[in-house]
C-alpha cells in the first residue's frame, strides 16, 4: 500500500474533492469544544483537535435505530443502513475501540445492522496532534494504531504522511496530490508515534494494562465501590461518552392502528437504575455500589474474557471529563486498588 506525503493546501483540495463526491463525516468545533458531524467545507475540518464529545461509534451503533418494522400478525422487513461514507479524523484509541466492537458484535449472534454500517464505511484514522486534559492512552497503548482503518494521517508539519491500508483507502488516496513519502518525513512520522506513546498520559496507570484482571480478582469486596457511589449521580454519562460501552436496549412499538409497528434498539447503561431489572420486577443490580463496580470489572475482566484479554477502555478520557462528582476515573480506583492490595 502507498505512503504519501501531502502538503497542506493540497490536503484541504482532497478533502474538497472528497465532500463533493461522498457522504463525508468529520471532526469540527462546536464551541471550545469538537465533535464529528457532517462535513460541508473543509475549511471546518479540525485535525488538531484535543478530543470529541461523542466517539465515533455513533456512526456503527446509532443511539437509537430501528431495526425492524413489522405487521401485527404479519410479516416483518429489517432496516438497513445501506449508505456509504467516510469517517474523517478517528483518533488512534477510538479506532482501537472501534476495532474492539467489530470483534464483539461478529461474535455469537452476528449483527447485521452494526455490521453494514461497517462495511460500508472508510475510515480515516489521525494522530493525535493536541493531548486532552484527561487522555492516558499511553497508559492503555492505545496512543498509536496499527490496524483498523483505510487510511492513516500524521501531521508532520507543513504537511501530512498519509498511509492507505486498505484497497478502499488506496482507491481515496489517488484522489490525492503528493509524492511518496521520503526517509525524511517517515522519520518525523515515527518520532510522533515515540512521542504520542509516552505524552498522551494524563493519568498514569500503575501497572501493564494486561495485569488489570488479576487486580480485580481480588478486589470484589473492596470499600472503594461503596465510597465512590456514595456520590454517584448514576446518570450513566461515563457509559454514554465511552467508546468501548455498547449496551442497549430493544423494545416493540406498536402504532395507534395497532396494527403495525416498529422494533427499536437504544443505548443502554450499566449505571442506569433498572438496568439490571426482569420480570417478575427483579432488579440484581439494583445498589449503586454494584452498578458501579460492575462498570470497572467490564472494562478489565468481563470483556477481555471474550476478547483474549483486551482491555475495554483506552484511555480517551470522555468519562472523566463528563463525570460531575469526579468519580468516574478508572486510573484512580485501579490505582487506588493496586496500592491498597500491595499487588502492583
Amino acid at each position: 500500500m502507498s505512503v504519501k506525503e501531502i502538503a497542506k493546501n493540497d490536503f484541504t483540495r482532497f478533502v474538497g474533492t472528497l465532500i463533493r463526491t461522498e457522504k463525508v463525516f468529520g471532526v469540527q468545533a462546536k464551541g471550545d469544544r469538537f465533535d464529528f458531524a457532517p462535513l460541508e467545507s473543509a475549511q471546518d475540518l479540525r485535525l488538531d483537535y484535543d478530543v470529541t464529545l461523542q466517539p465515533p461509534k455513533k456512526y456503527f451503533l446509532p443511539p437509537a435505530e430501528v431495526l425492524l418494522t413489522y405487521q401485527v400478525g404479519g410479516p416483518y422487513q429489517s432496516q438497513l443502513d445501506g449508505q456509504e461514507f467516510i469517517l474523517l479524523g478517528v483518533h488512534p484509541y477510538d479506532m482501537v475501540a472501534i476495532n474492539q466492537m467489530d470483534e464483539l458484535f461478529q461474535q455469537d449472534n452476528y449483527d447485521t445492522h452494526y455490521m453494514t454500517r461497517r462495511h460500508n464505511a472508510t475510515i480515516i484514522a489521525c494522530d493525535v496532534a493536541k493531548p486532552s486534559d484527561h487522555v492516558f492512552a499511553s497508559s492503555m497503548g492505545t496512543a498509536v494504531v496499527k490496524k483498523g482503518y483505510d487510511i492513516l494521517l500524521t501531521d508532520i508539519g507543513d504537511s501530512f504522511v498519509a498511509e492507505a491500508a486498505t484497497p478502499k483507502g488506496e482507491q481515496l488516496l489517488a484522489k490525492a496530490k503528493g509524492a511518496a513519502a521520503d526517509a525524511q518525513a517517515l522519520k518525523k512520522r515515527e518520532d510522533i508515534w515515540a512521542r504520542n506513546k509516552k505524552s498522551l498520559n494524563k493519568h498514569e496507570l500503575k501497572c501493564d494494562p494486561a495485569y488489570l484482571p488479576k487486580v480485580l480478582a481480588k478486589a470484589y469486596k473492596h470499600p472503594v465501590w461503596e465510597e465512590k457511589a456514595k456520590t454517584c449521580f448514576s446518570c450513566g454519562s461515563c457509559n454514554q461518552v465511552c467508546p468501548t460501552c455498547y449496551c442497549f436496549n430493544v423494545q416493540d412499538d406498536v402504532n395507534w392502528d395497532l396494527k403495525t409497528g416498529q422494533r427499536l434498539r437504544e443505548w443502554d447503561g450499566c449505571l442506569l437504575d433498572g438496568f439490571t431489572k426482569v420480570a417478575p420486577a427483579h432488579e440484581f443490580r439494583k445498589a449503586r455500589a454494584d452498578r458501579f463496580r460492575h462498570r470497572l470489572y467490564r472494562k478489565a475482566t468481563y470483556v477481555p474474557q471474550k476478547l483474549g484479554g483486551q482491555i475495554a477502555c483506552v484511555g480517551c478520557g470522555r468519562c472523566v471529563g463528563a463525570c460531575l462528582p469526579d468519580i468516574a476515573n478508572p486510573v484512580n480506583i485501579y490505582n487506588r486498588l493496586i496500592d491498597d492490595l500491595g499487588i502492583g
